[in-house]
C-alpha cells in the first residue's frame, strides 16, 4: 500500500486501514473516529506494544459475563493486585496494591486468582504474531515488547505505522484481547507513547516534537526516577523534564553521578539503545504471599521446600543452573529482607537450593512475622557444569540421585506423585497454590529492558 511520506494531512483509519487525505472527523469508508495522523507517521519505525490489563483481559475474554464488571487479578486478601481491569482502575485499584486496599477502593470487584499457565500461553500467541512482523522483537515481560520495524516496508507492502495498526486489529480479532502501541524513533519515547492513549491506544511521538513534549512532563516519566529519587530532585527544585533540559550535563553528573548522564540524554529524547531480540535471564525465582503471617521455622520450611522445587523445575526445563541462592522475605509491615549465599559451583537441584535457603532462613527466624517468602538463584549459566559429584559428602550424592528419580516419576505421573517429608500433608503451606505466586521466571536489569 503506497503511502505519502511525512504528510501531516494524510493519515489512515485504525479500524479499516483506509488512507484518509485531509482532516475528516471520521473515516469516509467505515465511519470510525479512530484516525491516525502525525507529521512523521510514515517514517518512524521503533514500536512498543503493551497488552491492555493483560491478565484481566484474558479472563474477560474467557468469561463474557465479566465484560462490564470490575475485575481484579490477585492472590487472596493477603496478596497483592497482579493487575486490574480499567473499570476497577477508575475506582482507584492499581497493580501491586495490597488486596485489602484494592477491595476497600472497589468492594464490588470480582477477584480472580492468576492462572499463569493460561496467561503464558496467550502471551506466546501474541509474541508469535509479533515475530511474524519482524525478527527484531525484544520482550520486556509476558505482555509487552519492543519491535524494530525498520526495513520491513518491502516485506509487508506497508510502512511500519500501518503494519502496527493492522497488528492491533488482528490481535483483537484472532486472540480476543486489546493492545496499545507506541511509535517513535527510539525505545524511550516508544514506551512513553504506548501509555498515552490506553486502552486500545495508538500514539506517535516524533523527533521534531520530542524536546517540547518532554519539557512539560514530570521527571518521574524518565526511567529510574522513582519516588525516592523524585524526592531528591524535588528538594533540588526539579519537578519537570523541562527543568532538566535547562541544565548542563556536567552539572547533572556532579549532582547525581551516572544517573545524571541518563537524565541529561533522556530529557532531550536521546536514546541510542537498539532493539535486541535476545537477553539472558539474570535470575530464576518463585515466591508466595501467606494468608496469615508466619514466624516459625516449622511453618516456613515447608513453603521454602515447595518453592525450591518450583525453581529447580524451571532451571531444569531451561537447562540452566545458578551459583548464588537468594532468599527473600517480607515482614508484616512490608519491609523487605534479602539474603544470599554463593555456592562453590552452579546448581539446579531443589535439595541444594532448599538446604542453602534453609540455612539463610534459620538466621531470620527470630520471632519476626513474615507475610511473604521467596527463593531464587542468580549468576546463571548452562547446566553442563552444575552439581559435580561430591566425593566427600556421600549423602549429598545420594540425595541428588534420588531427586533425579523423583523427577522421572513426576514427569510421568504429575507433580503431586511424589512429595518430600517437608511438604507431605502440609496443604497450601507446604505446596503453595500456583495462583498465589509471583510467576516471574526471569529477572533482568531494568535499564537493559525499558
Amino acid at each position: 500500500m503506497a503511502s505519502p511520506v511525512n504528510d501531516p494531512d494524510h493519515g489512515f483509519c485504525r479500524d479499516c486501514l483506509a488512507l484518509m487525505p485531509g482532516r475528516p472527523p471520521r473515516c469516509a469508508q467505515c465511519g470510525s473516529p479512530r484516525l491516525a495522523r502525525h507529521p512523521e507517521l510514515y517514517r518512524l519505525h521503533i514500536a512498543h506494544i503493551d497488552c491492555d490489563a493483560f491478565y484481566a483481559a484474558v479472563e474477560k475474554r474467557d468469561n463474557p459475563e465479566l465484560r462490564n464488571k470490575p475485575v481484579i487479578i490477585g492472590g487472596g486478601k493477603r496478596g497483592v493486585v497482579s493487575t486490574a481491569c480499567y473499570i476497577a482502575r477508575i475506582q482507584g485499584v492499581r497493580s501491586a496494591m495490597p488486596m485489602f486496599k484494592a477491595l476497600e477502593a472497589c468492594p464490588e470487584a470480582i477477584v480472580i486468582k492468576p492462572d499463569m499457565e493460561k496467561y503464558v500461553r496467550v502471551g506466546r500467541e501474541v509474541r508469535a504474531m509479533m515475530q511474524a512482523l519482524t525478527p527484531l522483537v525484544e520482550p520486556l515481560s509476558i505482555d509487552e515488547a519492543f519491535l524494530d520495524l525498520s526495513g520491513t516496508e518491502r516485506l509487508h507492502g506497508r510502512p511500519p505505522a500501518l503494519v502496527l495498526a493492522d497488528f492491533a486489529r488482528r490481535v483483537e480479532k484472532e486472540i480476543g484481547i486489546t493492545i496499545s502501541a507506541g511509535l517513535s524513533y527510539c525505545k524511550f519515547l516508544a514506551k512513553i507513547a504506548s501509555d498515552l492513549r490506553k486502552p486500545r491506544g495508538f500514539a506517535v511521538i516524533g523527533e521534531a516534537e520530542a524536546v517540547s513534549f518532554l519539557a512539560e512532563q514530570p521527571v518521574t516519566m524518565i526511567w529510574g526516577v522513582g519516588k525516592a529519587f523524585a524526592s531528591v530532585l524535588e528538594r533540588d527544585g526539579l519537578r519537570t523534564i523541562g527543568q532538566l533540559q535547562a541544565m548542563e550535563q556536567g552539572e547533572l553528573l556532579r549532582r547525581y553521578g551516572s544517573m545524571g548522564s541518563r537524565l541529561y540524554h533522556l530529557a532531550r529524547g536521546k536514546d541510542d539503545r537498539r532493539v535486541h531480540p535476545e537477553h539472558e535471564a539474570k535470575s530464576v525465582s518463585a515466591e508466595t504471599t501467606f494468608d496469615t503471617d508466619l514466624a516459625s521455622l516449622v511453618d516456613l520450611a515447608p513453603v521454602l521446600r515447595a518453592l525450591s522445587e518450583k525453581v529447580s523445575a524451571r532451571l531444569k526445563k531451561a537447562n540452566m543452573a545458578g551459583q548464588t541462592v537468594v532468599l527473600k522475605l517480607k515482614t508484616r509491615d512490608f519491609k523487605l529482607r534479602t539474603r544470599n549465599r554463593q555456592l562453590s559451583d552452579p546448581t539446579r537441584l531443589a535439595d541444594r537450593i532448599f538446604h542453602t535457603g534453609l540455612q539463610l532462613l534459620e538466621k531470620e527466624t527470630d520471632g519476626t512475622k513474615y507475610r511473604l517468602l521467596g527463593i531464587g538463584v542468580s549468576d546463571l549459566s548452562d547446566d553442563d557444569r552444575a552439581d559435580p559429584p561430591d566425593l566427600i559428602d556421600e549423602r549429598a550424592r545420594k540425595r541428588a540421585l534420588a531427586e533425579g528419580a523423583v523427577d522421572v516419576l513426576r514427569d510421568k505421573f504429575g507433580r503431586k506423585a511424589v512429595e518430600t517429608g517437608y511438604t507431605f500433608g502440609k496443604g497450601h503451606r507446604g505446596r503453595p497454590a500456583r495462583p498465589e505466586e509471583e510467576e516471574e521466571a526471569e529477572v533482568r536489569h531494568p535499564w537493559e529492558r525499558i
